[in-house]
């Protein structure tokens, strides 16, 4: 399967696709009108960066009982629930005057529910799609994240002028509700991958994970370097204050373009050459923001920097080759998982950085070139151990039974 033809000939697929677009342009919104709205009431950059990438903190507790439901549930109606409480969790911040607490509780729901179902999407797309065309309809989803970004943020950053958050807010829920309908009519209802209780399985599979040294590189190559630089991104707002949402825009750019290159163009044979130099890629044009560059400037260092993130899609190809079919909604999950958390975690300490430098448009820049140092700092450290994952490297495929033993 090598051509877009070929993939969106598959009709399940066509309805995830479909379904990601919504979710993430109608997540964008709201996650910008909400941050919009944190900085207004507070001026905090470290409050702003939390409301708008902290609540991935809560999958980490969370997931360690739930994760294993992605492979026990089945997949359209877990699909469904989540985006059913976002529906529902965006109508709710619509509420004039809601204080900012609730807002935060508001916010940790659908985040609980992520910790359980986060790996339900991408699992089912490995499953409808034929074996080796992952990575191609990886890359085809993470298109559809990209260009609803580009929406999402730059129509945002134009409907934030225009009107207020709570009318936001509702445009969200309406088009959260819009997947839970696409997902029930377009989905086969297919089985869960397996059984079993939830808490022990997921506690068992999660040690196997981690306690894996073909894999930990891996999980880590995916969560930190990521991290670090979305904590870059999470100061976008107080650096670029109304126009951050065209920020945004060119990181979703960026991405789009990684994304088609890696998964359409570049051969099988060179992806994991690429895995270093694209995490390098990544980081290095934050590395410029101290020297406080205009907004065109910022967008262009922001579009190639996000280049970098299809180095996502080969080391995700090795989670799959090197795990059985039977816990794919778990590794996934966790990578989800991880990713989310970590950068939950990178928007926290930058959002700290930058209110410890001074918590102006000059001190977010400073704070986003220090955040692009650490990541190209466990960039460098993590190269040796990926070395093991490679495709050329012989290493045992994990299952649930290796978990159980």
């Amino acid at each position: 399967m090598r051509t877009y033809r070929e993939l969106f000939g598959v009709a399940e697929f066509r309805v995830l696709f479909g379904a990601t677009s919504l979710m993430v342009g109608a997540a964008s919104v709201g996650s910008l009108a909400l941050g919009t709205l944190a900085y207004a009431e507070t001026g905090s950059p470290l409050v702003t960066a939390f409301v708008m990438f902290g609540g991935p903190l809560v999958r980490l507790v969370c997931s360690w009982f739930l994760l294993s439901l992605a492979d026990l549930w089945r997949p359209r109606t877990s699909i469904a629930l989540v985006a059913a409480i976002e529906a529902a969790s965006f109508a709710a911040q619509a509420i004039p005057g809601l204080p900012l607490v609730a807002r935060f509780g508001l916010l940790l729901v659908p985040w609980v529910l992520l910790s359980a179902f986060g790996g339900s999407t991408m699992a089912l797309v490995a499953d409808i799609l034929p074996e080796g065309a992952f990575v191609f309809g990886r890359a085809t989803i993470n298109i559809a994240v990209g260009v609803m970004q580009i929406a999402g943020y730059g129509l945002g950053g134009a409907l934030v002028l225009v009107f207020s958050t709570s009318e936001m807010f509702l445009g969200a829920a309406a088009t959260a509700l819009a997947v839970v309908v696409l997902v029930r009519l377009g989905l086969t209802d297919h089985p869960p991958r397996s059984t079993g209780r939830a808490v022990p399985r997921s506690r068992a599979v999660n040690r196997l994970l981690l306690g894996s040294p073909t894999l930990r590189p891996v999980y880590l190559a995916l969560w930190v370097p990521n991290g670090l630089v979305v904590g870059c991104e999470a100061l976008i707002v107080p650096y670029a204050g109304e126009r951050a949402g065209f920020l945004f825009a060119a990181t979703a750019v960026g991405m789009l373009a990684g994304d088609v290159a890696m998964g359409r163009f570049v051969p099988p044979a060179w992806r994991d050459r690429l895995v270093e130099p694209a995490r390098l890629l990544l980081a290095v044009p934050w590395l410029l923001f101290f020297l406080q560059p205009g907004v065109v400037t910022a967008c262009l260092l922001a579009a190639v920097a996000s280049v970098g993130y299809c180095a996502s899609l080969p080391l995700q190809e090795r989670l799959i080759t090197r795990t059985g079919a039977d816990i794919r909604g778990h590794v996934l999950g966790l990578n989800g998982l991880g990713l989310m958390a970590m950068q939950g975690i990178g928007a926290l300490v930058a959002g700290l950085v930058a209110t410890l430098l001074g918590a102006d448009a000059h001190a977010a820049g400073t704070a986003m070139s220090l955040m692009a140092v650490a990541s190209v700092a466990v960039t460098l450290a993590l190269t040796p151990g990926l070395r093991r994952s490679r495709a050329d490297q012989p290493a045992a495929v994990l299952t649930l039974g290796s978990a159980r033993a």
